[in-house]
């Protein structure tokens, strides 16, 4: 989010308005992570121009794109891009993902979306969106496409044999033949195999289908989760259900978002988001509420809670799991529809820590010590000055608290995940015939 998560965030006089489309406010966030010792950075994306132009900046460059430049001017931080799995091909993003691995020094990450929203569908020559289920099903084979594209060149395939006269060993370099129900895919890929194996694989939907898809390919889910319960209950069950499937626990790394508005004193950090919220367009963050919740505006009066005859979770072919945290954050706390656009509007359902760098830093201990995460996806509500804050007053305690590096140990982001390079489980000819 270019001036911020917090919507209002690019009303604030020291905003840039335009930074969506500007590379060089992206990198410098990007060299403000890195001194900051961040695993990475993450761009959220769709196939569709997001919510009403009016409410806030819109429109963003494409991540891959940007990541290339992003990577011109920095060594260490993870490079992460959302792409969709549904208005996609497996080799066109295969071979973005491991191109952006070999510009980064393998440093790349894939968000692997499946889209949810009528409106993107009718970009790609749909009249509607795919059923949820259907859409979860072409991303599991899509990711089994890719796997299979990524291990298609083995790792000593290039020898650059200047004497011979051989730059690669045809052997070495198989297609993959892939046939499926929904794609067929005859390989290889056009690039050589990733210096990380494969970009890591990063995922976030939390419904049954997208918890499902985390335990069996995710190695790392960005989630959203309103209170430390509901967030040691989704911890505890997606580790559970990658543990089912043979797969080591520890290989998953679970990343809340957390919203921290930072002041100096507590007092001024709640003044900071009174004065995001104050900003807030209520008839705009409404307009996008009653999508959301597939209602019209005027079933949402502002000072009224929501309706009691809303959609079952089960009818809803969108954003399941953010449907329901919606509502239920609405219905625990008896939320009007004015107080509720408030609460989403810093963080679109994420939890929002307000208060002094000691006071984040104390709530971001207590969650990873209760077992809700093994770390978080931070998303400061307005940037670069939350960014900056977060690195210079929240991070040091982090450290004294032997709870965050204070350098990188290696150069890759499987290095900052602590998670091994894959094998390659390609077969090659003679293998497959033995």
């Amino acid at each position: 989010m270019s001036t911020g998560h917090h919507e209002a965030s690019w009303r604030l006089p020291e905003s840039d308005p335009f930074a969506n489309t500007s590379v060089e406010h992206y990198q410098a966030l990007a060299q403000l992570a890195e001194r900051g010792k961040f695993d990475s950075i993450f761009f959220a994306d769709s196939p569709v121009l997001f919510g009403d132009v009016g409410r806030r900046p819109a429109g963003s460059l494409e991540p891959t794109v940007l990541l290339t430049a992003i990577a011109a001017v920095t060594s260490r931080i993870g490079l992460i891009a959302t792409a969709s799995t549904t208005y996609n091909d497996p080799f066109n993003l295969a071979r973005r993902f491991a191109s952006v691995d070999h510009v980064s020094g393998g440093r790349a990450g894939w968000n692997v979306v499946t889209t949810a929203g009528p409106e993107a569908a009718k970009n790609f020559n749909l009249a509607d969106q795919p059923a949820h289920a259907e859409r979860y099903e072409r991303a599991a084979e899509f990711l089994e496409v890719a796997y299979k594209l990524w291990d298609s060149w083995q790792d000593d395939a290039a020898i650059a044999d200047k004497e011979a006269g051989v730059w690669a060993l045809d052997e070495r370099v198989v297609p993959i033949d892939h046939v499926g129900r929904h794609f067929q895919v005859r390989g290889p890929l056009n690039l050589p195999r990733a210096p990380q194996g494969r970009p890591l694989i990063v995922q976030a939907g939390s419904s049954e289908d997208g918890k499902g898809l985390a335990a069996r390919y995710a190695e790392a889910v960005f989630t959203a989760q309103q209170t430390l319960e509901d967030a040691q209950a989704f911890y505890a069950d997606l580790k559970a259900r990658t543990a089912a499937l043979g797969r080591d626990p520890e290989s998953i790394k679970i990343l809340p978002g957390i919203v921290p508005v930072i002041g100096s004193t507590e007092a001024e950090a709640l003044r900071l988001e009174r004065e995001l919220d104050e900003l807030i367009r209520p008839e705009y963050a409404r307009l996008q509420l009653a999508k959301t919740l597939r209602v019209t505006p005027e079933d949402l009066p502002f000072d009224q809670p929501l309706p009691a005859d809303l959609p079952a979770e089960d009818e809803i072919q969108g954003a399941k799991s953010r449907y329901t945290l919606i509502v239920t954050l609405a219905r625990r706390e008896n939320l009007t529809v004015r107080q509720l656009i408030g609460r989403l509007g810093g963080g679109r359902g994420h939890h929002t820590f307000t208060g002094t760098p000691t006071q984040v830093a104390d709530a971001i201990q207590s969650w990873f010590t209760a077992g809700a995460a093994d770390g978080f996806n931070i998303m400061p509500p307005v940037l670069p000055a939350g960014l900056e804050t977060f690195v210079d007053e929240v991070i040091p305690l982090l450290q004294s608290r032997n709870l965050f590096r204070t350098d990188y140990t290696g150069p890759t982001l499987r290095h900052h995940y602590n998670l091994p390079r894959p094998t390659n489980h390609h077969p090659l000819p003679t293998e497959a015939t033995a």
